[in-house]
C-alpha cells in the first residue's frame, strides 16, 4: 500500500474570517474548501491522515501519479524504465535476483522558492524513508529499494536497486523532499529516534515556499481549523487557473451542510459529507449553484481487531463476531443498499477481486454456537461469562461522525443479542490515528477505513514485517497484529511475479485465507463523494487514493464572475 488513507474527524471548527461583511462568489480568485476531516503536519513522508494527503497533491507532487481512468504516469520523471526499453534490469547477485532501474526526471522541476528539483531530493526523501529512527506509515515503499545512487554527472537522474526483482518497480509513488532545506535538518537529527519529526520545517515553519513544488504553496495553516495555498508560479506544469484555495476544517456534518448552503464555504471535497448525507442533499440542492458527484472506489471500511487481545485470539470468537453482524442489512439501513457490504479487503472493481472465499451470513444461532464451543457461556443477565469473566470488549473510531457513530450503535445492538457486552470510547482524529492506531492501544475494535490505489497487494496492512512495534518506532500498518506465515509468503511472492494471472491467482489465495482468519470484521465498500460548485471545471472524482486534488491545477471557475 502507498498511502493507505484513514478517515479522520478532528476538533473544533473556528470560522476562517474572510476580512469582508459578504463572502465573493466561489471564482478564480478564491475558493473555499470544507472536510471533516483533520490535517496535520505536510511531511509527505510522515503524513497518515486522508485530509493531509488530500491537501498534499495540491502542493507536492510525487514521482509517480495515478489518474482518474487508474492509470499509473510520470508526474516528475521523463518515462518509466522498463524491461522492453532497457532502463530496467533483472541481474543475479549472491544467487537472488534483483532489480536495476534508471530513471531520469523532467528538467525545469522547481520548489516553490525557485530552487530546481534535483535526484537528491529523491534521494534524501529514501535516506528518511529507510530510517529506523523515523515513523514512516509506509515503510515498505522504501525498504523494498537496497540502495538509491544520482548519477554524480547529472542531477537529474538517479538509479535504484530493489533487494527482489519485483514486478511493481516503476510505482515509485513518494515524493522528493527539498534537501536545501530539510537537508541540513536530517543531519542534525538522523541519529535520535523521533527528532526528525519534530525538527522537520513542515511542523516548524510550513510556510516556507521551498518546502512545495506542486502547483500551490502553502501560506497559512492552523491546525484545526485552516490551510491557505496560492498559486506558484514556479510550478513547472500547468498554471493553476485559481489563484487562492481554502480548506477549512468543519468536522459536524450539519455545520458543513449549513456552511455550504451559506455560501461560508463553496465545495466540500471526498472528505467531507456521508453517502446518506450526500443522496439527501442532492434531492434539495439548487442545480444551478451545486453538482453532486458519488464514484465507486477503493475504499474499504472495516474493524480492525487487536489480536494481542486474549479474547480476540481465539478463532471462533472472531468467527462468532463476524456471524453476529447483518453488514447486508447494515449497507441497506444507512445506504439505501447503495453502498455493499465488503467480503474482503479487495474492492470488486479491483482486478484482483474474487468472490470464491467463506460467506459469513449474518446468523445468530451459528454466533452462540461458536461462542459457546469458545467457552463464552450465556448468564442470567443475558451476557456470556467464561472463567468468571464478562465478555465485554470495546469499540473506538474518530469522534463527531455520525455516520460511524450509527454504524457502532448498530454493532453494539447486533452484538448484544449474542451476549456480547460492547462498549463504545471515541477520540478526534489527531489522537485516534496520530497515537491509538499507529500505536495499537486501542483495547479490542477499532473501526475506519483505507482507501489505496489500484494494483496493490496490501503488504504494508498484512505482512507480520508491517506489525507496528516501539522497536521499529511504530512504522507499519498492520496495527491488528495479524501474523500468518502462509500470508508472509504469498505476499512475498507476489511482489516477485511479473505475470498477471499468476499474481491475481496468489491474490485470490490470500483473500480466502484473510477471510476465513478474520484479523478484521469487513464492513462496506464506501463511495467517494463530492459537491461542487455548478460551474466548476476540470474536477474529476478519481476512485483511489490520489484525491481530486492530484488533477487542481486544472480546475476552473472562469466562467463564474466575482463580486
Amino acid at each position: 500500500m502507498k498511502l493507505a488513507s484513514k478517515f479522520l474527524i478532528g476538533i473544533a471548527f473556528a470560522i476562517l474570517g474572510t476580512g469582508t461583511a459578504l463572502k465573493a462568489a466561489p471564482s478564480n480568485k478564491q475558493l473555499v474548501i470544507a472536510t471533516t476531516q483533520e490535517f496535520e503536519s505536510l511531511n509527505p513522508l510522515l503524513m497518515s491522515m486522508a485530509a493531509s494527503n488530500y491537501i498534499s497533491l495540491m502542493v507536492d507532487r510525487q514521482i509517480v501519479l495515478i489518474d482518474s481512468k487508474w492509470n499509473f504516469y510520470c508526474e516528475l520523471c521523463t518515462e518509466f524504465p522498463s524491461l522492453e526499453n532497457g532502463k530496467a534490469k533483472i541481474f543475479e547477485e549472491g544467487g537472488k535476483k534483483k532489480l536495476r532501474a534508471e530513471w531520469t526526471l523532467k528538467p525545469g522541476l522547481k520548489w516553490g522558492d525557485g530552487k530546481p528539483v534535483t535526484a537528491i531530493d529523491i534521494k534524501l526523501a529514501y535516506d528518511v524513508g529507510i530510517s529506523p529512527n523515523v515513523s514512516v506509515p509506509a515503510k515498505d515503499v522504501f525498504d523494498r529499494i537496497e540502495s538509491l545512487t544520482v548519477d554524480a554527472k547529472d542531477p537529474l537522474k538517479f538509479v535504484t536497486v530493489f533487494k527482489e526483482a519485483r514486478y511493481d518497480f516503476y510505482q515509485l509513488t513518494w515524493n522528493p523532499i527539498p534537501s536545501h532545506i530539510e537537508g541540513p535538518i536530517w543531519e542534525k537529527t538522523k541519529g535520535q529516534m523521533g527528532a526528525y519529526e519534530k525538527q522537520t520545517a513542515y511542523v516548524t515553519a510550513p510556510t516556507t515556499p521551498g518546502l512545495y513544488n506542486g502547483p500551490y504553496v502553502l501560506t497559512e495553516m492552523k491546525l484545526g481549523s485552516h490551510v491557505i495555498i496560492k498559486k506558484n508560479e514556479h510550478f513547472a506544469g500547468k498554471k493553476a487557473e485559481i489563484e487562492k484555495i481554502i480548506v477549512k476544517l468543519i468536522p459536524n456534518t450539519q455545520t458543513l451542510e449549513a456552511a455550504l448552503v451559506s455560501g461560508e464555504i463553496d465545495m466540500i471535497g471526498e472528505l467531507g459529507f456521508s453517502f446518506d448525507q450526500a443522496v439527501e442533499f442532492e434531492k434539495r440542492a439548487d442545480k444551478n449553484k451545486f453538482k453532486t458527484l458519488f464514484r465507486d472506489g477503493l475504499v474499504y471500511e472495516h474493524v480492525d481487531l487487536n489480536l494481542r487481545n486474549p479474547i480476540l485470539q481465539d478463532l471462533n470468537v472472531r468467527k462468532a463476531l463476524l456471524h453476529s453482524i447483518d453488514r447486508e442489512k447494515l449497507a441497506k439501513a444507512l445506504f439505501a443498499g447503495k453502498q455493499q457490504a465488503a467480503l474482503s479487503n479487495i474492492h470488486p472493481l479491483d482486478a484482483y477481486y474474487t468472490d470464491a472465499v467463506t460467506k459469513y451470513p449474518a446468523d445468530l444461532k451459528k454466533a452462540g454456537e461458536l461462542l459457546d464451543a469458545a467457552g463464552w457461556q450465556m448468564g442470567k443477565d443475558n451476557f456470556r461469562y467464561k472463567d468468571g469473566k464478562k465478555f465485554e470488549i470495546s469499540i473506538m473510531t474518530t469522534s463527531d461522525n455520525k455516520s460511524r457513530e450509527l454504524v457502532q450503535q448498530y454493532i453494539q445492538a447486533e452484538l448484544k443479542k449474542v451476549g456480547v457486552a460492547l462498549s463504545i470510547k471515541n477520540e478526534p482524529a489527531r489522537v485516534f490515528f496520530g497515537e491509538t492506531v499507529k500505536k495499537a492501544a486501542y483495547p479490542a475494535l477499532a473501526m475506519y477505513a483505507w482507501i489505496s490505489s489500484p494494483d496493490n497487494p496490501p503488504k504494508s496492512t498484512l505482512h507480520s514485517s508491517e506489525i507496528p512495534t516501539e522497536k521499529n518506532n511504530w512504522s507499519g500498518q498492520n496495527s491488528g497484529g495479524w501474523s500468518n506465515k502462509k500470508v508472509d509468503e504469498i505476499l512475498d511472492a507476489i511482489m516477485v511475479e511479473f505475470d498477471f494471472a499468476k499474481r491475481k491467482a496468489l491474490m485470490a489465495e490470500l483473500q480466502k485465507i484473510y477471510v476465513d482468519e478474520v484479523p478484521v470484521i469487513p464492513l462496506y465498500l464506501r463511495a467517494q463523494i463530492g459537491v461542487i460548485p455548478a460551474q466548476l471545471t476540470g474536477f474529476e472524482l478519481t476512485g483511489h487514493q490520489f484525491y481530486s486534488t492530484v488533477n487542481v491545477e486544472h480546475w476552473s471557475l472562469s466562467s463564474v464572475k466575482s463580486h
